[in-house]
């Protein structure tokens, strides 16, 4: 549990110690999530005029994954956008609010990386601020999106080059999908996924 307003970051029931520059990189990726922030956005927020090094930020990153119980190669919740920057993709969720907190009911599955769809549009696309960046030439920089409106996802294509396509099929109007629909972005293949159906795990960090 991450709390902004006492500075803790909470795992198993044990405060974790993070550095003050660990501390703002992960208040800033939580606030944002799950945007994907270039490096250069992270620096100025982070460090301000300060000039940064690659290893400097590599080396915070590495402490927050270790603080949060994350791992680089098989990444759940700060993800790596090569050559751009990072974003938080875990399960964040609002326990300050007296608002009943939003929390992400549809994922997309890639291999190992999950993608948590959040309320409203989520934009699937090679362009880095896309919710859902998928790097790759064969896919649109804004290829696809998904809809979430409380517990319908519907999925449309955005004009993209090579096709979204829903069990094989082509989408040429907006289609609602279940728990288990394969999306192809060209011949890119993504599982959509209801979170909390079986097989499925959620990540439990929260702020």
């Amino acid at each position: 549990m991450f709390d902004s307003d006492t500075r803790e970051l909470i795992r198993a029931g044990r405060p974790i110690h993070l550095s003050p520059k660990a501390y703002k990189l992960l208040e800033l990726l939580l606030r944002k999530a799950p945007k994907a922030l270039s490096k250069d956005e992270i620096q100025a927020t982070v460090w301000g005029q300060t000039f940064l090094s690659e290893s400097t930020l590599t080396n915070v990153v590495a402490e927050l994954r270790a603080a949060i119980g994350d791992r680089a190669r098989r990444s759940e919740m700060l993800r790596t956008v090569h050559g751009f920057g990072y974003a938080f993709s875990g399960n964040a969720v609002d326990v300050g609010s007296d608002e009943l907190p939003l929390v992400p009911r549809f994922r997309l599955v890639r291999g190992k990386r999950t993608f948590l769809l959040i309320e409203g549009e989520n934009v699937i696309g090679r362009d880095p601020d896309a919710n859902v960046c998928i790097d790759h030439a064969s896919v649109s920089r804004r290829h696809a999106r998904i809809a979430i409106r409380d517990e319908t996802a519907v999925l449309e294509d955005l004009g993209s080059r090579n096709g979204t396509f829903r069990a094989g099929k082509a989408v040429d109007s907006p289609q609602e999908l279940t728990d288990g629909d394969t999306i192809g972005l060209g011949p890119i293949m993504l599982v959509f996924e209801r979170l909390g159906a079986p097989g499925t795990t959620q990540s439990d960090l929260k702020r």
